[in-house]
């Protein structure tokens, strides 16, 4: 949701600060600001609606000095966007001032209680309600800043990271976080503070990541103390990042979506690596053998996820089904969590987040484990929270991405769930062995498929330059092409605005026929399988009420674009892996869709990277 960075040390604050949130500006971009106590004790306050860009040409002219400081770049939650709701804020005496990601979801009666006391409150939001009640503790107490925020932390209900600074201890910096991710770089004589590594790789690769319930007390040139909600010492444990500066930056494309979009034959290479032998049929999931007899005996997959990771677990439910012979059921998990499912001690429990931090699915890992299932994790960030709350899972070795619009996450995240249903499917039996052998084969070609189909972005390009002022679109799709079909009206409706629906190609009868007409642009995707003829007709019917059809085809394959208005070739590929090739064409016309209609391609309006709230 919103990006926290801090710094503590030797060197200027402010421009570690602003850099930072120029790396964390995905994870929200309404209004950003920074705070600093400067050497002669004073409080430099500078926020403002907008982009950080607009923050910097705001603070270009003013004292922004310190070598302590926090910063933060908003998506809103409590309160619209404007200077006013943008952190970091301030208690009442306007001595304490603290920056927060999550929600405070008990705020209403806390707030209450303070204006009965007298507090006066500037902005809407639940999070200046925390700093004056911190303050408050502080000075009724007489504690110091970090107990007070553990003594008021214990009245919070709800989700949060924090940073905090007092200007009457300019030696201090005060974190904290339950549900929302917070890593603390450790340098030399130097600490930062950040929502996630990437604004702190360039400074050192010592990390410790904060546990939910955990406060982290910095003093400068002192060493790292970490307490817990019940006051008790734990000891810091650090960790080196694995994050390489160079991921993180654009290397020379116009938009982080458009490098990740092209970065998928790597990543896809790399979710495979080192568990993927075609020639000696074996695939190897570390992470998950220790609970390999339970998936063999399962009666039941549930799968949780949210977004782009959910359409994931869809094409996971077609290759569970069809390879393991177990049932699947694929679940919002937003929907999971609150609809008092029925879940079973023998259930495997998928849960896939490209961040690792989703709140929702979150809380429906928690609901799970209480009922005695077993809970696997599928997600791209090393030592986020949902990698330590399930029991075991697999990283998909996708590396960051940055493009609130996920691409290299979802192909990422079907390759290692493909590899996990045929492990488990030919464990089990219900795989031939030449089958088995024959997908693996065909999943090491991907990459190569993948690349292949990233050479036909100018046709692509043309493509939407022809449906760029389209007000809605029709995605089709039948097996597992319905799940792409879904991820790819997901991309258009992020990054361009333009309306979008998917469906499974044969429900077009039962309902969205009645939307087609000669101004509606109908992408279907029509490769070869065991309903291709059907899709075919699918087609026809299209045809006859002058919709216009882009279909993604095999390549070769004439009796579609004889009837298509366009058509995309990407290379034959097993049914089964089709979803990994055909989805790339879709991410490259939403992407072109949207650039030619102006948007911000990589910080889609109302959208943020992790959603780390409900």
């Amino acid at each position: 949701m919103c990006g926290i960075v801090g710094y503590i040390g030797k060197r200027q604050a402010t421009p570690v600060l602003l850099k930072g949130l120029h790396r964390l500006e995905y994870r929200g971009y309404d209004s950003s600001g920074i705070a600093t106590i400067a050497a002669t004790g004073s409080l430099n306050l500078y926020k403002c609606k907008g982009k950080v860009s607009d923050l910097e040409n705001f603070t270009e002219k003013k004292d922004v000095s310190g070598t302590i400081g926090i910063g933060h770049t908003r998506w809103a939650t409590h309160g619209e966007p404007n200077d006013t709701n943008a952190h970091p804020h301030t208690s009442q005496s306007g001595s304490i001032v603290l920056i927060h990601n999550g929600i405070i979801e008990n705020y209403t009666s806390i707030k209450e209680n303070l204006k009965k006391r007298g507090h006066t409150f500037q902005s809407q939001t639940d999070t200046e309600v925390l700093v004056h009640l911190i303050e408050e503790i502080k000075t009724k107490d007489n504690l110091k800043l970090g107990h007070a925020v553990i003594s008021a932390l214990k009245q919070v209900v709800g989700a949060y990271a924090i940073a905090v600074l007092d200007k009457s201890n300019p030696n201090e910096l005060i974190v904290a976080k339950k549900g929302s991710p917070l890593v603390i770089g450790v340098g030399d004589d130097e600490y930062f503070v950040a929502s996630d590594a990437s604004p702190i790789i360039e400074y050192t690769k010592n990390v410790v990541y904060l546990e939910d319930e955990q406060v982290g007390i910095i003093k400068r040139e002192g060493e790292l103390k970490i307490r817990n909600l019940k006051d008790k010492e734990v000891t810091p444990y650090v960790q080196a990042l694995e994050l390489e500066l160079e991921a993180i930056e654009k290397g020379g494309y116009d938009h982080f979506m458009l490098k990740e979009i092209y970065e998928q034959p790597r990543s896809i290479r790399d979710s495979m690596r080192g568990r993927l032998n075609a020639d000696k049929a074996v695939v190897q999931l570390g992470g998950i053998v220790d609970y390999e007899p339970k998936f063999l005996k399962a009666k039941r997959i549930l799968i949780i996820a949210c977004g782009t990771s959910w359409h994931a677990g869809l094409v996971a439910e077609y290759l569970f089904e069809e390879y393991a012979r177990i049932p699947v059921e694929v679940e919002y998990a937003s929907e999971f969590r609150y609809r008092n499912p029925i879940i079973y001690e023998d259930d495997i429990v998928i849960a896939i987040s490209q961040s690792g931090e989703t709140a929702d699915t979150l809380a429906a890992i928690e609901l799970a484990k209480s009922k005695g299932a077993t809970i696997i994790g599928v997600c791209n960030v090393v030592g986020s929270s949902i990698a330590r709350a399930t029991h075991a899972g697999s990283y998909t070795h996708a590396g960051p991405e940055i493009g609130v619009a996920s691409t290299k996450a979802f192909t990422a995240q079907v390759t290692v769930l493909t590899l996990m249903a045929l492990h488990v499917a030919y464990k089990k039996g219900t795989l031939v062995e030449s089958r088995y052998r024959q997908l693996l084969y065909e999943l090491e070609t991907i990459p190569e498929k993948v690349d292949k189909v990233l050479k036909l972005d100018n046709a692509t390009k043309k493509i939407a330059s022809v449906f760029k002022n389209a007000r809605n679109f029709l995605y089709l799709g039948r097996g597992y092409s319905f799940p792409v079909a879904l991820e790819g009206a997901l991309k258009l409706k992020e990054i361009s605005y333009i309306h979008a629906e998917g469906y499974p190609a044969a429900e077009m009868k039962h309902g969205p026929i009645a939307l087609i007409d000669e101004e509606m642009p109908v992408v279907v995707i029509a490769t070869k399988g065991a309903n291709y003829e059907k899709v075919l007709s699918t087609i026809q019917e299209i045809k006859a009420r002058k919709g216009k059809i882009i279909a993604v085809v095999n390549e070769g394959d004439k009796e579609v674009a004889n009837s298509a208005d366009y058509t995309i070739e990407i290379p034959e590929t097993d049914e089964s892996l089709v979803p990994l090739v055909s989805v790339v064409p879709l991410q490259l016309l939403s992407y072109h869709i949207a650039v030619m209609r102006g948007c911000n391609v990589d910080q889609p309006r109302n959208l943020a990277k992790s959603v780390t709230v409900e």
